[in-house]
């Protein structure tokens, strides 16, 4: 099963002491003081630290050190961890270890409910409700008959993934070139407000499947201001391909911040008219993102 890198493993330690300690907004956070707390070296935690200030959490002062940018109890409690769950949510580890074992090997061909109920130590209340968000997801279907379940085609390997980033190079950026295109003043605020809010801290808060959602919608509304139906519906027949696989890279956060400055930035070429820019940035991106991801 996917685990956090150790950055972003430390931070979410790090912000579950800073709430379990009450600390207010504005309160020094010390190196030494997280490192003997969390049992850990200096240097991992100040790696962590530096990434809390990139996403918002801490603010480091030049001579001083970092400080809390809000009150602790503000911070929602961090769940990276085996199945991304908080305390007892079955659920929603059961969730993640399905997502997990199915791109493993581990789970595959038709299930009942039964099965998944057994299988991931589920009442049959909660293994229904499990299968109704995947369902929901386009993740799995009814097979015919409404006899059991199975898979729907998802992304399952490191090619296939390399292959989606190529399609979404040709298609993506020609979306913003395509005479119709039309600037959404309502849904770029939106998604402005979303990215900013990710580098105020929700990088590392957001549950994974809400994480993928942001970023996956914020790539959708720009192709769909292009006017072009068919090209809508390829980038969003691409992100439920590909949910389960990228919900593992949600687990490291630490590249994430970049990715969101990166948004921003598209929408400013976009919002002042250069459209070309835009293009060219785009194709850009998604190329890094490619490449960090099935590097």
């Amino acid at each position: 099963m996917s685990r956090p890198n150790l950055t972003t493993s430390l931070a979410t330690r790090l912000v579950d002491l800073m709430r379990r300690s009450e600390l207010p907004e504005g309160a020094h956070v010390t190196e030494q003081w997280a490192a003997d707390t969390l049992d850990v070296s200096r240097t991992p935690v100040r790696k962590a630290m530096l990434f809390l200030t990139e996403v918002g959490i801490l603010e480091r002062v030049p001579q001083r050190g970092f400080f809390l940018t809000r009150d602790a109890g503000a911070l929602t409690r961090p769940s990276l961890g085996e199945g991304d769950h908080t305390g007892d949510d079955a659920e929603r580890t059961a969730y993640f270890e399905i997502a997990d074992d199915h791109l493993g090997g581990r789970f595959t061909g038709p299930f009942t409910s039964a099965d998944v109920s057994r299988r991931y130590r589920l009442t049959s209340r909660q293994a229904d409700r499990v299968l109704a968000r995947m369902e929901g997801e386009d993740l799995v279907r009814r097979r015919t008959g409404g006899r059991g379940w199975e898979f729907q085609q998802v992304m399952a390997t490191v090619e296939a993934h390399t292959q989606s980033y190529r399609f979404r190079m040709i298609v993506e950026p020609a979306a913003l070139l395509e005479p119709g295109f039309t600037v959404d003043a309502a849904a770029f605020a939106q998604h402005r407000q979303q990215q900013e809010a990710l580098l105020q801290g929700d990088i590392l808060l957001l549950p994974r499947a809400e994480l993928f959602q942001v970023n996956a919608s914020f790539h959708e509304m720009l192709v769909g201001c292009s006017g072009n139906p068919f090209l809508l519906d390829a980038v969003r027949r691409q992100n439920r391909l590909r949910r389960l696989i990228e919900y593992r890279h949600q687990v490291d956060r630490s590249r994430l911040a970049r990715q969101a400055r990166e948004h921003l930035r598209l929408l400013d070429l976009v919002e002042e008219g250069d459209l070309p820019a835009a293009s060219a940035f785009l194709h850009e991106h998604l190329d890094q993102v490619r490449v960090i991801k099935t590097g």
